[in-house]
């Protein structure tokens, strides 16, 4: 049995292909994938730069997806056959010394679906069975698609420190930082300021409520939140750009986190002021690393209504036409991008 693919067979090199099904082992699950996201370490990977994980080639990409089961192995016991599911792309081996304390994103035989090995740019994939987290038949397959970033959107939302009533700075408005949005109100902030260059992206910031909306190209960021009277209590840097990282640092109020979210270049330093910036106002700085063991608070938010992922998701792209999604960059300019069956 064969089925389309996408294949990246070298940097800047993908084409649709047929390529064979691989059918499910004992622990494993064959899932007819109906939905797959676009993410920016699938770019990353397509242009040859490092992604989270190391890959080779050829490989068919795709973390971010989901589908319908066609077949389960015959150790499977928690699912069957049309079951609705998302899938956790991270598989971690439970038996290592960081998986022992709990810490399973730092897992040191890690295996990434979509980056390690074939993913979810396909008509089928192949997953273990504890990869997949069933998913309600009513929950729309590009919404359920959207459990992994939102995982690690999650994760990063619970590394920021955020208690109900707060103040929290998003800097940075694209999928990731509107998604991030609605989980730092589900977490309890009060006030949610959006630091955005793009225009319609801060429309956007508008209609979600944000409490202020700034455009960093027209205004100074401190003095227009030093006019709002505001103390920041944790802000999210979701652009991973050298310039917005330090200006998290310098707009963060006394006693706040600064959660670097964004993925930059690994050479990127930053210039931070130790004594002004760190040490007199009792700064928490840290970062967020994938989704560690969060993705059935995110089924559960989708599937309670808490989340609503029909803004973000802004292209719905059939796979056959999926290559010019990394070759057009009129792209970039767009939201969540979903490949699938549409």
């Amino acid at each position: 049995m064969n089925m389309k693919a996408l294949v990246l067979t070298a940097p800047k090199t993908l084409s649709v292909q047929e390529v064979p099904v691989r059918q499910p082992q004992e622990a494993e699950l064959l899932i007819r994938v109906r939905a797959c996201g676009v993410c920016g370490t699938d770019l990353h990977m397509f242009h040859g730069d490092k992604g989270a994980f190391d890959n080779s080639f050829p490989l068919i990409m795709g973390h971010e997806f989901s589908g319908e089961i066609v077949a389960c192995g015959e150790k499977v016991t928690r699912f069957q056959v049309g079951d609705h599911v998302a899938v956790d792309p991270n598989i971690y081996c439970g038996q290592c010394p960081a998986c022992l304390c709990g810490d399973v994103h730092y897992c040191e035989n890690m295996v990434g679906i979509g980056t390690t090995e074939s993913g979810g740019f396909a008509e089928y994939c192949t997953v273990p069975a504890r990869a997949a987290y069933r998913v309600s038949q009513d929950l729309a397959f590009e919404y359920a698609a959207m459990v992994e970033p939102l995982a690690c959107c999650l994760h990063g939302v619970d590394r920021s420190g955020i208690r109900p009533g707060d103040t929290v700075a998003i800097i940075g408005f694209g999928s990731i930082g509107q998604m991030i949005f609605q989980l730092v109100r589900c977490a309890g902030a009060a006030r949610i300021i959006v630091i955005e260059p793009i225009a319609e992206k801060r429309r956007i910031a508008e209609a979600m409520g944000a409490y202020q909306v700034i455009d960093p190209h027209a205004a100074q960021v401190e003095q227009e939140l030093l006019q709002a009277g505001v103390q920041i209590n944790s802000v999210i840097e979701c652009v991973g750009l050298k310039a917005t990282m330090e200006m998290a640092v310098e707009i963060a109020g006394n006693r706040a986190t600064v959660m670097l979210f964004g993925l930059t270049p690994p050479e990127t330093k930053l210039e931070i002021l130790a004594f002004e910036q760190i040490f007199k106002k009792e700064l928490t700085l840290t970062g967020s690393y994938i989704n560690p063991l969060v993705s059935q608070r995110v089924v559960d938010l989708l599937s309670y209504g808490r989340l609503d992922m029909s803004k973000i998701i802004t292209d719905r792209i059939a796979l056959s036409d999926a290559v010019k999604v990394f070759t057009d960059d009129s792209y970039r300019n767009s939201g969540k991008i979903v490949i699938g069956d549409f």
